[in-house]
């Protein structure tokens, strides 16, 4: 990749709750946590490539595979991507790889046979992967899974303000909609079901072209993309979708010249983290660290 750095994204944070805390709870590996002082910081890697996506839309797989490589080695801080992946699954592990089908932007097939050998890589056999949308809850893997991987795109959405990270395990309920509730204020409860609950190894937002504005339910126009050619890879799925949802809004603003909020409210997100104590939605408290070319980064 282009470069590596490291950022906070404020000058200064509240101390306060420990993310490590948070993530211990989660059941997610404290190597992905960073101390920093007194506090524990959630670490969020960001990494980009100019060769991720190509001027007509299309995704390149050997790109995908080296962002994925790159990324979970700087997360866990490991000499390769097969050892980190080793520190997150176990070759008698199922795993579920949460995928997202919606039809104007959905998780790049080239993205998902990266995590698929990611996975393998660290023993899996194949039989115990599956990878899945709608239907999962008819999916043998799915229903006896004892780890997951959740991908998918970054988008506006009609009824939580973004579609991202915490709305992508509706599918793990008969009836999503009971959840729309106050702008689907209480996502954060599907990680509490037993099909999730602690299982979550790997938070991957996909920043590729993300659909930053839309109007009414399934709108999607090419016009309101735009070739940001990244992922958002982390343990925290809070950390990484506040990560996401700052990246957004300054799109937003550098696109219509205003700080224009999104409709609904994506307050899900925040939600997660002050009600629901799922991870971390404070910029204050997450390391970012940068891979690959930094131009029009927007955090």
């Amino acid at each position: 990749m282009e470069g590596k750095l490291n950022i906070i994204t404020r000058r200064d944070f509240i101390k306060g709750a420990s993310c490590a805390a948070m993530g211990a709870a989660m059941g997610v590996s404290l190597e992905a946590v960073v101390p920093t002082g007194s506090e524990k910081k959630t670490r969020v890697i960001l990494i980009r490539s100019k060769k991720a996506v190509d001027d007509s839309g299309r995704v390149s797989g050997e790109a995908m595979q080296q962002m994925m490589d790159e990324a979970v080695t700087e997360l866990f801080q490991t000499k390769n991507a097969g050892e980190a992946w080793r520190k997150i699954i176990r070759p008698d592990d199922i795993v579920g790889i949460k995928s997202n089908v919606w039809g104007p932007l959905p998780t790049p097939p080239e993205l998902e046979q990266a995590i698929r050998k990611g996975v393998m890589s660290a023993g899996v056999n194949e039989n115990n992967i599956s990878i899945g949308d709608r239907g999962i809850l008819h999916d043998k893997v799915f229903r006896q899974a004892t780890a997951l991987v959740n991908v998918r795109p970054l988008r506006t959405h009609h009824w939580s303000g973004v579609g991202s990270l915490l709305k992508n395990y509706i599918m793990f309920v008969e009836e999503p909609w009971r959840y729309h509730d106050n702008s689907c204020a209480d996502l954060a409860k599907l990680w509490e079901l037993p099909l999730v609950k602690g299982k979550t190894r790997l938070n991957i937002l996909v920043m590729l072209t993300p659909l930053f504005h839309g109007i009414g339910a399934h709108h999607f126009d090419k016009t309101y993309t735009w070739p940001y050619k990244g992922l958002l890879v982390g343990t925290d799925p809070v950390a990484v979708d506040a990560v996401g949802l700052e990246i957004f809004r300054a799109r937003r603003k550098e696109y219509f010249g205003d700080d224009r909020p999104l409709k609904p409210s994506p307050h899900h997100i925040a939600m997660a983290d002050t009600k629901h104590k799922l991870g971390c939605a404070d910029l204050n408290k997450i390391d970012i660290v940068k891979l690959g070319f930094t131009e029009g980064s927007l955090i």
